[in-house]
């Protein structure tokens, strides 16, 4: 892709804002029912984390271009939450504080900040724990007792992590740290490099020992992120140690792309499906990865290979296509392989991610 692609690029991600903004679950055919909770992982105007996902795309989109159509949902969002109630506090809903943390340190947002303070003194002190002190996966659905999952470093450490750091909370950057020691060691599959879905103390074992792709991807991001966020330099052994795990993930990927630029949703499985929503994950965190010098420019093909892909799955409406549906943990591997596909929030959301990154790519 040559120069002349970034207006395609940023035509695309306002295609992928807009259609954010306004995706809806018309028919209540993927609303989630727990116990009689009914849960809504596709509407744009809920507090939950595909949502939280796609503010922070924006957030980054806004803060390379100071982009109107992204500021504008971002405040509109936000405005609409704070008048509800807040939801339950679990590691999903914890995601929105990310791009909350953001947006108060940058444009003085001073009504957010008894969210900041009292979800993360939620994190720090009330969040249900796992053996060896992991941050329990704690959803709207299941308990999840005992059990971490890859999934919470995105969507509760780097929040964590970010507001320890704005407000001066030393023992919140160090439990982050620790969050991610114990994750990776207990996802990172030494075998691979690639990283489990999750492990539970109840058995101590991996469950399907699947390699999922989404799963996957939110360690490809995670890393980078913390890594910048925390400003650890190389020679520091936390920093190290990230960037070997990091390493090893990506040396794997390189090793089960498809042709298309595509992953597939079991990344070692060529008769699973191929899945955008992770491919736009790892395509985000290789970017990063080289542009912050933490992974080598040979995997810059293999990025640009994905991007191409990604561009392919955009639809007309400003959707991605080939989404996996909200995943739980699976106990086998075929669980996965038959997940349903559609557009949801997370697709347009990871899209905007990769895509803007990608712009650095032109400066």
């Amino acid at each position: 892709m040559d120069q002349l692609s970034k207006a395609l690029i940023m035509s695309k991600i306002e295609e992928l804002a807009t259609n954010l903004s306004e995706i809806k679950d018309e028919t209540g055919e993927f609303l989630l029912d727990f116990d009689g909770l009914i849960v809504d992982d596709k509407s744009w105007h809920v507090w939950n984390w595909p949502q939280g996902v796609g503010l922070y795309g924006l957030y980054q989109y806004w803060k390379m271009t100071r982009s109107e159509t992204a500021i504008r949902i971002l405040k509109e969002w936000f405005s609409q939450r704070l008048l509800e109630s807040s939801p339950p506090k679990n590691v999903n809903t914890m995601s929105p504080l990310l791009t909350m943390a953001y947006l108060y340190e940058e444009e003085g947002m001073t009504e957010y900040l008894p969210y900041l303070e009292q979800w993360a003194d939620w994190v720090m002190y009330d969040m249900p724990r796992t053996d060896e002190d992991g941050l329990q996966h704690m959803t709207y659905g299941p308990e999840n007792k005992n059990q971490l999952w890859a999934d919470t470093l995105m969507m509760t450490v780097l929040p964590l992590a970010k507001i320890g750091k704005l407000l001066n909370r030393p023992s919140y950057i160090e439990e982050a740290k620790k969050q991610f020691l114990l994750h990776i060691k207990y996802l990172a599959d030494k075998k691979t490099g690639l990283w489990f879905h999750g492990w539970t103390f109840e058995g101590h074992h991996n469950f399907a020992s699947a390699l999922w792709g989404r799963g996957n991807c939110w360690a490809t991001i995670a890393i980078p992120e913390i890594i910048e966020l925390l400003d650890l330099t190389e020679g520091d052994a936390l920093y190290d140690y990230l960037v070997h795990t990091f390493e090893r993930q990506v040396e794997a990927l390189a090793l089960h792309q498809d042709e298309s630029g595509l992953w597939h949703t079991l990344v070692d499985d060529v008769t699973s499906y191929l899945e955008a929503s992770a491919t736009a994950g790892f395509c985000y965190g290789i970017l990063k990865g080289i542009r912050k010098r933490y992974i080598s420019k040979r995997y810059l093909p293999m990025a640009q290979r994905a991007i191409e892909g990604i561009l392919n799955e955009i639809n007309q409406d400003g959707a991605l296509e080939k989404v996996s549906i909200g995943t739980g943990m699976g106990e086998d591997l075929e669980f996965y392989r038959q997940i349903d596909q559609t557009t949801m929030p997370y697709g347009q959301s990871l899209a905007i991610l990769c895509l803007t990154e990608y712009m650095y790519m032109y400066i």
